[in-house]
Protein backbone atom coordinates (compact mmCIF):
# COMPACT_ATOMS: atom_id res chain seq x y z
CA UNK A 1 0.00 0.00 0.00
CA UNK A 2 3.09 2.75 1.20
CA UNK A 3 4.61 1.72 -2.50
CA UNK A 4 1.12 2.63 -4.30
CA UNK A 5 0.72 6.01 -2.06
CA UNK A 6 4.34 6.70 -3.40
CA UNK A 7 3.32 5.66 -7.22
CA UNK A 8 0.12 7.96 -7.00
CA UNK A 9 1.72 11.14 -5.65
CA UNK A 10 4.80 11.02 -8.00
CA UNK A 11 2.87 10.31 -10.97
CA UNK A 12 0.48 13.26 -10.37
CA UNK A 13 3.59 15.73 -9.30
CA UNK A 14 5.23 14.59 -12.21
CA UNK A 15 2.38 14.78 -14.67
CA UNK A 16 1.89 18.45 -13.43
CA UNK A 17 4.62 19.75 -13.55
CA UNK A 18 5.28 18.22 -16.92
CA UNK A 19 2.38 19.88 -18.82
CA UNK A 20 4.29 22.67 -20.15
CA UNK A 21 6.98 20.19 -20.99
CA UNK A 22 4.77 17.31 -22.79
CA UNK A 23 3.21 20.30 -25.02
CA UNK A 24 6.73 21.46 -26.28
CA UNK A 25 7.65 17.40 -26.84
CA UNK A 26 4.39 17.16 -28.58
CA UNK A 27 4.72 19.80 -31.23
CA UNK A 28 8.22 18.53 -32.22
CA UNK A 29 7.01 15.27 -32.74
CA UNK A 30 4.36 16.62 -34.88
CA UNK A 31 6.56 19.16 -36.85
CA UNK A 32 9.20 16.39 -37.21
CA UNK A 33 7.41 13.50 -38.48
CA UNK A 34 3.35 14.14 -39.19
CA UNK A 35 0.69 11.58 -36.96
CA UNK A 36 0.06 10.52 -33.45
CA UNK A 37 2.00 12.34 -30.55
CA UNK A 38 1.37 9.06 -28.52
CA UNK A 39 2.48 5.63 -29.19
CA UNK A 40 -0.12 3.49 -28.00
CA UNK A 41 0.86 -0.19 -27.53
CA UNK A 42 -1.17 -3.61 -25.83
CA UNK A 43 1.34 -4.68 -23.32
CA UNK A 44 0.68 -7.62 -20.73
CA UNK A 45 0.14 -6.67 -17.09
CA UNK A 46 -0.64 -8.37 -13.71
CA UNK A 47 -2.47 -11.29 -13.72
CA UNK A 48 -1.89 -11.60 -17.28
CA UNK A 49 -4.27 -9.20 -18.09
CA UNK A 50 -3.50 -6.77 -20.92
CA UNK A 51 -3.76 -2.84 -20.66
CA UNK A 52 -2.57 -0.16 -23.14
CA UNK A 53 0.65 1.67 -22.55
CA UNK A 54 1.49 5.47 -22.95
CA UNK A 55 4.40 6.27 -24.91
CA UNK A 56 5.62 9.25 -26.95
CA UNK A 57 5.83 8.35 -30.76
CA UNK A 58 9.47 8.25 -31.30
CA UNK A 59 8.84 6.38 -34.52
CA UNK A 60 7.15 6.54 -38.09
CA UNK A 61 3.51 5.77 -38.42
CA UNK A 62 2.83 1.75 -38.39
CA UNK A 63 6.38 1.34 -37.77
CA UNK A 64 5.27 -2.11 -35.41
CA UNK A 65 4.22 -3.44 -38.30
CA UNK A 66 7.38 -3.91 -39.24
CA UNK A 67 8.41 -6.04 -35.90
CA UNK A 68 8.16 -5.02 -32.54
CA UNK A 69 11.93 -4.71 -31.61
CA UNK A 70 14.28 -2.25 -32.13
CA UNK A 71 17.77 -2.60 -33.33
CA UNK A 72 20.04 -0.22 -32.92
CA UNK A 73 20.03 3.64 -31.75
CA UNK A 74 19.69 3.95 -35.68
CA UNK A 75 17.17 2.03 -36.65
CA UNK A 76 15.75 3.27 -39.74
CA UNK A 77 11.93 3.79 -38.44
CA UNK A 78 13.40 5.83 -35.36
CA UNK A 79 11.99 9.64 -36.43
CA UNK A 80 14.90 12.59 -36.10
CA UNK A 81 13.37 13.89 -32.12
CA UNK A 82 12.49 9.92 -31.62
CA UNK A 83 16.29 9.44 -31.57
CA UNK A 84 16.82 12.05 -28.62
CA UNK A 85 13.52 11.30 -26.96
CA UNK A 86 14.63 7.52 -26.60
CA UNK A 87 18.21 8.40 -25.88
CA UNK A 88 17.18 10.03 -22.48
CA UNK A 89 13.66 8.13 -21.77
CA UNK A 90 11.58 11.28 -22.40
CA UNK A 91 9.17 8.77 -24.51
CA UNK A 92 8.15 6.76 -21.41
CA UNK A 93 7.15 9.98 -19.77
CA UNK A 94 3.65 9.11 -20.84
CA UNK A 95 3.70 6.02 -18.85
CA UNK A 96 3.05 8.15 -15.63
CA UNK A 97 -0.58 8.03 -16.96
CA UNK A 98 -0.32 4.02 -16.33
CA UNK A 99 0.99 4.38 -13.04
CA UNK A 100 -1.67 7.14 -11.97
CA UNK A 101 -4.03 4.98 -12.88
CA UNK A 102 -2.67 2.24 -11.48
CA UNK A 103 -1.80 -0.52 -14.41
CA UNK A 104 1.84 0.24 -13.40
CA UNK A 105 4.07 1.46 -10.94
CA UNK A 106 7.14 3.01 -10.96
CA UNK A 107 9.39 0.04 -10.37
CA UNK A 108 8.37 -3.96 -11.41
CA UNK A 109 9.02 -5.89 -14.37
CA UNK A 110 8.55 -3.92 -17.79
CA UNK A 111 5.54 -5.40 -19.47
CA UNK A 112 6.17 -6.99 -22.27
CA UNK A 113 4.00 -7.52 -25.63
CA UNK A 114 1.66 -10.68 -26.03
CA UNK A 115 3.58 -12.29 -28.36
CA UNK A 116 6.82 -12.90 -26.11
CA UNK A 117 4.54 -13.44 -22.84
CA UNK A 118 2.98 -16.56 -24.43
CA UNK A 119 6.60 -17.93 -24.58
CA UNK A 120 6.93 -17.61 -21.08
CA UNK A 121 7.40 -20.95 -19.15
CA UNK A 122 5.58 -21.38 -15.72
CA UNK A 123 7.91 -20.15 -13.55
CA UNK A 124 8.80 -17.01 -15.75
CA UNK A 125 5.30 -16.61 -15.97
CA UNK A 126 5.78 -15.84 -11.84
CA UNK A 127 7.04 -11.94 -13.09
CA UNK A 128 2.73 -11.48 -14.41
CA UNK A 129 1.61 -12.28 -10.63
CA UNK A 130 3.05 -8.69 -9.72
CA UNK A 131 2.40 -5.26 -11.30
CA UNK A 132 4.77 -4.10 -14.10
CA UNK A 133 6.85 -0.99 -13.71
CA UNK A 134 8.58 2.38 -15.79
CA UNK A 135 12.26 0.37 -14.81
CA UNK A 136 13.62 -1.88 -12.73
CA UNK A 137 16.74 -4.16 -12.41
CA UNK A 138 16.72 -4.97 -16.24
CA UNK A 139 16.61 -1.93 -17.61
CA UNK A 140 19.10 -0.65 -15.60
CA UNK A 141 21.42 -3.82 -16.77
CA UNK A 142 19.63 -3.67 -20.36
CA UNK A 143 20.03 0.39 -21.08
CA UNK A 144 21.98 -0.03 -24.39
CA UNK A 145 19.45 -3.35 -25.37
CA UNK A 146 18.91 -1.76 -28.63
CA UNK A 147 22.14 -1.97 -29.64
CA UNK A 148 22.88 -5.51 -28.58
CA UNK A 149 20.09 -6.39 -30.85
CA UNK A 150 22.02 -4.39 -33.49
CA UNK A 151 25.32 -6.53 -33.33
CA UNK A 152 23.00 -9.47 -33.61
CA UNK A 153 22.79 -11.75 -36.73
CA UNK A 154 19.14 -12.72 -35.48
CA UNK A 155 17.96 -9.90 -33.22
CA UNK A 156 14.76 -12.02 -32.85
CA UNK A 157 16.18 -15.25 -31.62
CA UNK A 158 18.91 -13.58 -29.77
CA UNK A 159 15.69 -11.33 -27.60
CA UNK A 160 14.07 -14.94 -26.98
CA UNK A 161 16.85 -16.92 -26.50
CA UNK A 162 19.37 -14.66 -24.19
CA UNK A 163 18.28 -11.12 -23.54
CA UNK A 164 14.40 -11.87 -22.09
CA UNK A 165 15.35 -14.83 -19.78
CA UNK A 166 18.39 -12.74 -18.40
CA UNK A 167 15.49 -9.96 -17.65
CA UNK A 168 12.72 -12.46 -16.07
CA UNK A 169 15.74 -13.65 -13.98
CA UNK A 170 16.68 -9.86 -12.72
CA UNK A 171 13.36 -8.91 -12.50
CA UNK A 172 12.90 -12.25 -9.93
CA UNK A 173 15.51 -10.20 -7.50
CA UNK A 174 12.87 -7.25 -7.00
CA UNK A 175 9.67 -9.22 -7.06
CA UNK A 176 11.27 -11.72 -4.33
CA UNK A 177 11.66 -8.80 -2.27
CA UNK A 178 9.69 -5.62 -3.33
CA UNK A 179 10.69 -3.57 -0.45
CA UNK A 180 10.08 0.51 -0.36
CA UNK A 181 13.84 1.20 0.07
CA UNK A 182 14.62 -1.28 -2.85
CA UNK A 183 12.02 0.70 -4.98
CA UNK A 184 13.80 4.14 -4.20
CA UNK A 185 17.03 2.78 -4.66
CA UNK A 186 15.93 1.49 -8.35
CA UNK A 187 14.69 4.58 -9.04
CA UNK A 188 17.96 6.86 -7.89
CA UNK A 189 20.25 4.39 -9.97
CA UNK A 190 17.94 4.92 -12.64
CA UNK A 191 17.97 8.71 -13.14
CA UNK A 192 21.51 8.65 -12.21
CA UNK A 193 21.62 6.44 -15.56
CA UNK A 194 19.58 8.55 -17.78
CA UNK A 195 21.69 11.75 -16.28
Amino acid sequence: MLIRFFDIIFSLVGLILFIPFFLIISTIIIFDNYGNVFFLQKRVGKNNVDFTLYKFRTMIVNSDRKGLLTVGAKDNRITKIGYYLRKYKIDELPQLVNVLIGNMSFVGPRPEVRKYVDLYDEEQKIILTVKPGITDYASLEYSKENEILALSNNPEKTYIEEIMPNKINLNMKYINNPTTSRYFKIIFFTIKQIL
